[in-house]
This record gives structure tokens, sequence and C-alpha cells, in this order.
């Protein structure tokens, strides 16, 4: 047991007082010569915010001074809330005269003021901030002549960083600019810093989407040794490997994805059985033949977690030679898989289940919108298109309902929100926002991938051993309380409080489907639900009322995939040693951390890039009106979102024929003098008056 866990061990024990260094150095027999090194230990640990030094020089841990160490998330209204470091524990909420000069994204100790109720969370105030995220700062530079200041793009750092004149090094008015903090200043005074890069003026072509990838510090280029190693990798298989493995080359395998897809890391093949079950073969590609174990590449993919996709481009996980070229499962080529093959009968039970590696010849790239016209509408011209595969295709159909009704029948939550496909032209300007539908070609994939994650996963926690699960905990009693409570209002009711089943989420659903509040409802339940995360342990995924689960069927894209993929080539080659169990089990839960903090930064950076290109859409159409859907009601207006998704907000001082004001009871506006009331899924008619591209934000106002 290290010197720390020793630390940890004693100050936890009931009947500890804080100490002074000195004391703790007595109670460990410290000799002179490791003193040093003791205090060091000790200084280190207060740093990372593990124990917490008193104003009188001692030492304890912060849970036993009413105290919590956390990532502070700030708000646009400068409150914001404490995510604590230990799991499973509540955020807490901190008012804007509390933060005490932290920003978003700070490490920060949290000193409890108010203990959660009934009502309300707990509440708390900053008294320290142990770490700075924002070394680095992204915004608009303003010039003053004699000294300049920087907005930054990032809402929730609601300071401006003031700029002395020796370093505003170039910058114009207007420019976007990357800013070192040089010095945070306090409640007095504004953070001061540098200008170390202009990215261009704002309305520039690709400044927009290069401030918001440097303002997730995205990396845009990759270090010159993994350039080299993907060079070296050659782009041809070895006979030898082929040799050794199941070679599928005559099956009919294919790959079905978009169409501005270039990294296919899935085929998939479907055979009916003798005995009436269908045969579906899952086939992805093994790129860990390649990306070996802490090598260069692998480092790097690690660091990334993720390949991030911004409308028009990609930052890719890996770079091209490996992501497009030789790990990409395209047509008519020798591709290296991992195959899972399931045997499923007709209702959806996976009887018997197999996953070897494998050698893949590819037969066609389809597409979704392709195969998705083939089925639905069975036109004779586009069935001969595709004759060599149409049976196959039929076969994958039926097999997808089958799953689907499986899935279903144990309480499998489905929501279906509208994505927005985005269409940009060769200037990057935005020129047309349309849903973009799930159909039964993406269904298709989507069923097997599924199938494919959960039966590895199970496969792996029978074998018992080390793993990366995707998770999805169980919501809180409180959340889903609250929610149940809001639902009475449309005549909806959760059979149980305390403890619910995906199944009722899942009637729910159903119960709301094609209704006003359907939007509504979903976005709630949603939001009373866990995000999902990786973890190291298998403790089920709620959502989709599995059991086991994990990602395994993206290994160019996303890292937990890549790492499950090392773990079962191992164990099936036999090659998972005690020593390697041990390193494993060292090993995952950093892996599953990292994984999960690059996958919420990315899904951040694309939800504010489609922000960002939807304010745009609509600053040119200033004056149009619409029809839309009022979607969400709020204290200082409605929210109306239109048939493409876009969404913009009518505030209270724009619906100038009364005064309207926000009844919380009955989760409706009321106008005073009218009575006229808005609802959610109300339809009303719009009119565009603004479009804040910064701000990533379009105003309505009501119209006839």
């Amino acid at each position: 047991m290290s010197i720390r866990d020793n630390i940890i061990d004693l100050m936890r024990e009931k009947l500890y007082k804080p100490m002074l260094k000195e004391e703790l150095a007595e109670v460990f027999e410290i000799g002179r010569k490791e003193l040093k090194v003791f205090y060091k230990v000790i200084n280190s640990m207060e740093k990372e915010g593990i124990i917490v030094k008193t104003r009188s020089d001692r030492y304890g841990l912060p849970e036993k001074m009413n105290l919590v160490v956390g990532i502070l998330d700030g708000t646009e209204k400068k409150f914001g809330f404490v995510v604590p470091e230990e799991k499973g524990e509540e955020d807490i909420f901190i008012p804007a005269d509390s933060i005490n000069g932290a920003l978003n994204g700070d490490k920060v100790i949290v000193r409890i003021t108010r203990k959660k109720d009934e009502d309300k969370r707990e509440e708390g105030e900053i008294i320290r901030i142990l770490e700075r995220a924002n070394k680095e700062i992204v915004g608009t530079f303003e010039d003053n002549k004699n000294f300049g200041f920087v907005v930054p793009d990032d809402r929730r750092i609601n300071v401006d960083i003031f700029i002395p004149k020796a370093y505003i090094n170039g910058a114009k008015t207007n420019q976007k600019v990357v800013v070192e903090v040089l010095s945070w200043g306090d409640y007095r005074r504004s953070p001061e810093g540098k200008i170390t890069e202009i990215l261009g003026y704002t309305g520039e072509k690709g400044t927009d989407i290069l401030s918001i990838i440097k303002q997730y510090k995205l990396p845009e280029e990759f270090p010159n040794n993994v350039i080299s190693q993907a060079q070296a990798i050659p782009q041809e298989i070895e006979e030898r490997e082929i040799g050794r493995r199941l070679d599928l080359r005559e099956k009919n395998i294919f790959t079905i994805d978009g169409e501005d897809a270039k990294d296919f890391d899935d085929a998939v093949s479907v055979e009916k059985m003798n005995n009436g079950n269908f045969l579906l073969g899952v086939h992805i590609a093994d790129v860990t033949h390649y990306v070996k174990e802490n090598s260069p590449l692998d480092k790097e993919a690690l660091k990334r977690g993720t390949s991030v996709y911004l409308i028009d481009r990609v930052i890719p996980m890996l770079p091209l030679e490996l992501s497009n070229g030789i790990c990409s499962l395209n047509p008519n080529v020798d591709r290296l898989t991992l195959s899972v093959f399931m045997e499923i009968d007709n209702n959806g039970n996976i009887v018997d289940h197999k996953i070897q590696e494998s050698v893949i010849r590819s037969k066609r790239r389809l597409v979704y919108d392709d195969i998705s016209d083939l089925l639905e509408k069975g036109e004779e011209h586009i069935v001969r298109e595709y004759k060599d595969i149409y049976e196959d295709l039929k076969n994958m159909e039926k097999l997808c309902y089958i799953l689907r009704d499986k899935r279903e029948l144990r309480g499998s939550i489905d929501f279906d929100f509208p994505e927005a496909k985005i269409i940009l032209d060769d200037d990057g300007k935005p020129v047309d926002i349309k849903k973009d539908d799930r159909r039964i070609a993406n269904r298709i994939i989507e069923e097997f991938m599924l199938a494919c994650n959960e039966t590895v996963a199970e496969d792996m926690t029978w074998a018992d051993i080390p793993f990366v699960y995707r998770i999805h905990e169980n919501p809180d009693s409180e959340k889903i309380g609250d929610f149940n409570k809001f639902i009475h209002n449309f005549g909806y009711n959760l059979k149980g409080n305390q403890e619910i089943h995906p199944k009722e989420l899942q009637e729910l659903l159903k119960k709301i489907e094609g209704k006003k509040e359907e939007a509504l409802i979903s976005n709630l339940m949603l939001r009373s639900l866990k995000k999902a995360r990786y973890s190291n342990k298998a403790e089920g995924h709620f959502g989709l009322a599995a059991k086991y689960y994990c990602h395994f069927t993206s290994p160019i894209r996303r890292y937990p995939d890549l790492q499950i993929h090392r773990i079962i080539k191992s164990y099936i080659n036999g090659r998972l040693t005690p020593d390697k169990i041990q390193y494993l089990e060292k090993r995952l839960p950093m892996v599953a951390d990292q994984s999960s903090g690059m996958e919420k930064i990315a899904d951040e950076a694309e939800r504010d890039v489609d922000d960002l290109k939807k304010a745009e859409y609509m600053s040119k159409r200033i004056g149009s009106v619409y029809e839309g859907m009022v979607s969400s009601l709020t204290h200082f207006g409605m929210f109306v979102q239109l048939d493409n998704t876009i969404e913009g907000l009518i505030h209270f001082s724009n619906m100038v024929d009364d005064y309207y004001y926000f009844d919380d009871d009955k989760y409706c506006i009321v106008g005073e003098r009218t009575h006229k009331i808005y609802r959610i899924g109300d339809m009303v008619k719009i009119k565009v008056i603004g479009a804040d591209v910064v701000r990533r934000s379009v105003d309505f106002v009501l119209t006839d």
C-alpha cells in the first residue's frame, strides 16, 4: 500500500482530527531523510484536492469537513453547478455570488452552505480553485487604442479577457483569436492575457468552425511520429495472415452506410439456415492488427478517444491511411475483420454465437437511402439493380423487425428525435437544412449492431475477464418523481416513483406518439435519465433494458471498441496471462474515464457547430414566415421548432398584444388580459426577426 493510501485510510478513521503535516509525519514515523518526500506527497494530494488544508494548516478529507471537490459546470447566467468527483453524488448548485472567480471547467473545492431538502438541491460556495481548465480561450477581439479585450465564444465563461497593448500582437477588431491567460484576476479585476493566434475575421470562410475546434482543444493534425507510423503500414494483406483466418471472401457480405461516409468499419451478412433460423454475421474491421498497444498510433487514438464529425470535416481518431485505407471495408478488396456470427430464431433469441478472426471482401458499398427506397417501395427497376443481394436484404428486413420486437418486449426505450441534415456550399455557407429521418436501412444496421454489441458483452462477462462496458445507470428516483409530477399535467402517470422499469417509460412513449406533447415529454424524459458512459464494470444499460452491453462495432472511430478488440483477440487466442489480466484491471478504468470525457467534448463541439450553422442559415432569412410548433416554455418566453429542426425563441417582450406570464402549475403561457393560452405542441405562425451567429441563437415573433 502506498503512502497516499495510508494517509487516506488514517483520515477516514472516525476518531481522526485534522493534523499538521509534522504530526502526520510523526504518526507514520517518517525519518529525517524521507521527510522532504513525505511533505511533497502531502502537497501533491492537496493540489489534487484529495485532501484539504484548513486555515490552521491542518489536513483532512474534504467530505469530513463539509467540503466537496468537483468540476464547475458554468452557465451563461453566471450561476453554476459543481459536478462532484465522487461518482454517484448529485450536482451542487452554486449561486452567482458564490462562484468567487471560478470559470466553467475549473476544478474547485465547494463548502456546502445548504443541505438538500424536498424542494431544493444542495447549495454551496466555491472556496478554492484547485486547477484552471481554460489556460487558452477562444473569442472575438475588440481594440480600444491603448488596450483590447476578448469576448469568449464560450458564454459559460462570462468575463472578458483584458489584453495589454504589448500583447495584442497585430489582432484587429472582429477577429477570432486564441488568448493565453497570464493572470486570472479576482472578483475586482478581469483576467489578463496575450493573443497567441489569429484565426481570421468573423464571417470568413472556415473561421467559425475553426474557432469551435480551438475552443474545445480538438487536435487538428497528427504528430509526425504517428503519421510516419501510419504511412509505413502496408496497404496490402500478407497471404500468411489470410491463411490463418476464417476465409469469408466468397460470402455475400456488404456495407450499408450514409452517402458521405468514407470510413467503413462494419459489414453484414445474413443466411437462412436449414432449421429456419437466421445466421447473422457482423464483420468489424480488425484495426488492432495495425494499431499495436502503446504504439504512437495507439497513444494518440486514446488521447483523442473518438472521431469528431463537424458537418464539413471530420477530426478522425486514426490517420486517413487507416480510417479510409487499409482498415476501411471498401468493396472488392481483401480486409481483415473480427466476425461475430449469431444464430437467431424467429422470436429474436440468440441461440448460438461465435467470434472469429476473419478476412472478407465486401461485395457492395450500399447507401441507406437507396436500400430504404428498395425495401420501402419495391419498384421493379430498383429490384433488378440489386437482384444479386435482394433476397439477403429482404431477410435482413425480416430479422430487423424480429430483433426490434424482441427489444420492445423487454422494455428497451427507443427515442426517435429528428436529426438535422445541414447542407453547405463550397464557401461553407448553409444552403439547406432538413430533417434526416431514420429509415428501414438505418434501422437494419442499428438493430444488427445492437445485437452484436450485446452478444459480445455477455460473452466476455461470462468469460470473467477485464472488459470495457457501455453502461446506462438507473435514473435517480427524485428526477423520475419530478418527471411523473410534470406528466400529470397531460393526464399521464408512471406507476412507481422509487424504482422505475424502462418498460414503463417505453409504454409512455407509445401513448404520446403523434400527440402535441410528444416532443416535450420525450425531451424531459431524456433529461430525467442519466447519461450513458463507459465503465470497466458490467452495470447494465437501463435505456436498452440490457444486462450486458458494450461498444464493439466501430473501432475506427471509438477507442473503447479498439480496446475491446484487443481483449477479445487475446482471449480467443489463449494469450490472456495472469500478468495481462492484472495489467488490464489497472488500465481499463482509465480507458473508460478518458473515453467518456472525450465523447462528451465531441458531442458538445458537434452540437455547437450545428447550432452555429442553423443560426447562420436563419440570418439570411430575416423577415421570412414559417409555421412551427411550440417546443418548450420558460419564464421569459417560448421556443418554437420549425419542421427543419431549427428552434427559435419568442421572448415575452416581443409578444406585444398582451402581458404574458408562465403558469408553472398548468405548464402553459397565459395572456393576463386576453387569457390567451399557449401550450406545448400548439402550431403557430412565426416571423424570423433575428439570428445571432456568435450566440448561436435565433429569435422569432408571432405573426398572423
